[in-house]
């Protein structure tokens, strides 16, 4: 475990159990959802690298072949590979202060045909947390690559979500895509308590920050992507004192739509992408 400290602000992260956040505190109050049980999933967030969410029954064709990847959601049988392979990877610590950790994933080519390397950088001070992550292609052709965050927020019934984003994708019930609902602006999907939906999907373009509150701590936090993370997967099950916001780089199985604006990025040899998250809590009023 790793601890930084810095002003009013505390952090913890384990970089052995796929480079995850296990605490993230603002004046002793949970920002994320403190880590919970044994499972990635129990984490308060943990990086998606070198894609995010679902393949569908991982597969898609490259350079005239087919390429498969095997199910990997721990302890499900689950027929879509998803999240990428650093959040179930031991991440190497690069170095470690009081305020700042660099965290090192590499993953060998395989069923993935590209060799990448992955870093997080984490810089905690009295302002906030700021959260790089990127992502180098280190094979000898061009690779897909996608990026992202996905943190785990404490939720009770008057828990509430602002993004403003154009679209909503309405899934199958694999949470695959199939229809996108668009508005003519960037809108409030939500108008009320994380706990009056149940999604699990994703929002295109997004457009300004996203903002959790909760009225009954007296405690809000804000959240400012990098431009190069224009969607947002919402995961808010029912019955969980838990929910998802997740600013990524494109949308759920971008790779097998090559026609859509999907947000996939190519990167060739030796070629990096970054992206980057900042959190900053404030008092609720």
């Amino acid at each position: 475990m790793i601890e930084l400290a810095a002003g009013p602000y505390r952090l913890a992260l384990e970089p052995e159990r796929g480079g995850s956040i296990a605490r993230f505190e603002y004046e002793g109050a949970a920002l994320l959802r403190p880590t919970c049980g044994p499972s990635i999933l129990d984490t308060a967030c943990f990086p998606l690298v070198p894609f995010s969410n679902r393949i569908a029954n991982g597969r898609f064709q490259h350079d005239g072949r087919e390429v498969r990847l095997a199910p990997n959601f721990p302890g499900r049988d689950h027929p879509h590979p998803l999240h990428g392979f650093g959040w179930l990877a031991a991440w190497e610590i690069v170095d470690a202060g009081k305020c700042e950790a660099r965290l090192r994933h590499v993953h060998d080519s395989g069923e993935w045909p590209w060799r990448y390397e992955a870093e997080q950088h984490f810089a905690l001070s009295d302002g906030g947390l700021d959260c790089r992550l990127s992502l180098v292609n280190r094979g000898d052709s061009p690779m897909p690559a996608g990026l992202g965050f996905h943190p785990y927020f404490p939720r009770d019934d008057r828990t509430r979500y602002v993004g403003l984003h154009r679209g909503e994708w309405q899934n199958d019930a694999d949470g695959i895509p199939l229809e996108l609902r668009e508005m003519p602006r960037p809108i409030d999907w939500w108008r009320g308590p994380v706990a009056a939906r149940a999604v699990d999907t994703v929002y295109t373009e997004r457009s300004g920050p996203l903002t959790i509150a909760w009225p009954n701590r007296g405690l809000a936090l804000r959240l400012d992507p990098t431009d190069n993370l224009p969607f947002t997967v919402v995961y808010s099950p029912t019955d969980s004192d838990a929910f998802c916001v997740e600013p990524v780089s494109h949308m759920t199985d971008a790779i097998n739509r090559p026609h859509s604006p999907s947000g996939l990025s190519w990167l060739g040899p030796g070629e990096r992408m970054t992206v980057g998250l900042r959190l900053v809590a404030a008092a609720f009023h």
